[in-house]
C-alpha cells in the first residue's frame, strides 16, 4: 500500500462522516488532515483569496468533500496551496459540483499537472477511473464496495471488506450481515444501507433518469 499525505476539506455533516470513517479505516501510512471550508460560500467566488486559508499541509492527495458551487470553486487554489498531486472531488449532489464546473475544475488542475477524478456518486469509484497512483492508492480501500462472503451450513459465517463504501455504510452492513439466511441476504442488506441513511442526492438527472442515491444503494 502506497503511503501517502491526504488532506480533505470539507463544509458540513456529509463530510464529516466520510473523515470520520477514512480516519478510522484507513491503511497504515496514510496521514490525514482536514480542513473545515467556510459553511456560506458564494455561488461565484470573484476573490478566492478570501476565502483560501494562509497555509495548508503538504499533501499527495486533495479529497473534495464540500457542499455547494462555491466550496468547488475553491479545488484549484486548495490544490495549488497543498501542492497535491491528485484530487479526488466525489459528486453526490450535482447541485454542489455540476457537470459544466467538474469540467472547468478538471482543465485548471490539468493545466497545473494535477490529476483528478470526479466519482457520481463517490461509491463508484475504483482504481480504472484514474491512472495517477493517489488516486489508485486511494481507491483500493475506498469507493465501490467489494465484499467476500464465506458461508457455512446455508448462513453467513464470516464477510471480509476488501474495499468500502466512503461513508461507512460498507462496514456498518458488514457487521450485520453474519448469521444471515443465504436467501435473505440481499433483501437484509438492502433494509440495512436504509438504516444508515445514504446522503447522495435523491433528485432525478434528466436523462439518467436514475438518481444518485439509487445508484449508491445499486452498489
Amino acid at each position: 500500500m502506497l503511503k501517502m499525505r491526504i488532506l480533505v476539506t470539507f463544509q458540513g455533516n456529509y463530510g464529516k462522516r466520510i473523515i470520520d470513517n477514512i480516519c478510522r479505516n484507513a491503511p497504515e501510512g496514510w496521514e490525514i488532515s482536514t480542513w473545515k471550508a467556510p459553511s456560506s460560500l458564494p455561488p461565484i467566488i470573484e476573490d478566492f483569496a478570501e476565502f483560501l486559508p494562509q497555509h495548508l499541509p503538504q499533501v499527495n492527495l486533495l479529497l473534495c468533500l464540500g457542499e455547494s458551487t462555491g466550496a468547488a470553486e475553491l479545488i484549484p487554489g486548495l490544490a495549488r496551496l497543498a501542492k497535491a498531486k491528485a484530487v479526488i472531488a466525489p459528486a453526490d449532489n450535482l447541485d454542489w459540483l455540476p457537470f459544466g464546473l467538474q469540467n472547468q475544475i478538471k482543465k485548471e488542475l490539468k493545466a497545473s499537472g494535477v490529476s483528478s477524478v470526479f466519482p457520481s456518486p463517490f461509491c463508484i469509484l475504483t482504481e480504472k477511473l484514474s491512472e495517477d497512483k493517489y488516486i489508485k492508492s486511494f481507491a483500493t480501500s475506498f469507493g465501490k464496495p467489494q465484499i467476500i462472503l464465506n458461508f457455512r451450513e446455508g448462513k453467513v459465517e464470516k464477510v471480509s471488506i476488501k474495499r468500502e463504501a466512503p461513508c461507512g455504510c460498507t462496514r456498518f452492513i458488514a457487521e450485520k450481515l453474519v448469521g444471515i439466511e443465504v436467501a435473505r441476504i440481499e433483501e437484509k442488506a438492502a433494509l440495512l444501507h436504509h438504516y444508515y441513511p445514504c446522503l447522495a442526492s435523491g433528485k432525478m438527472r434528466g436523462a439518467f433518469k436514475d438518481s444518485l442515491l439509487h445508484q449508491s444503494a445499486s452498489m
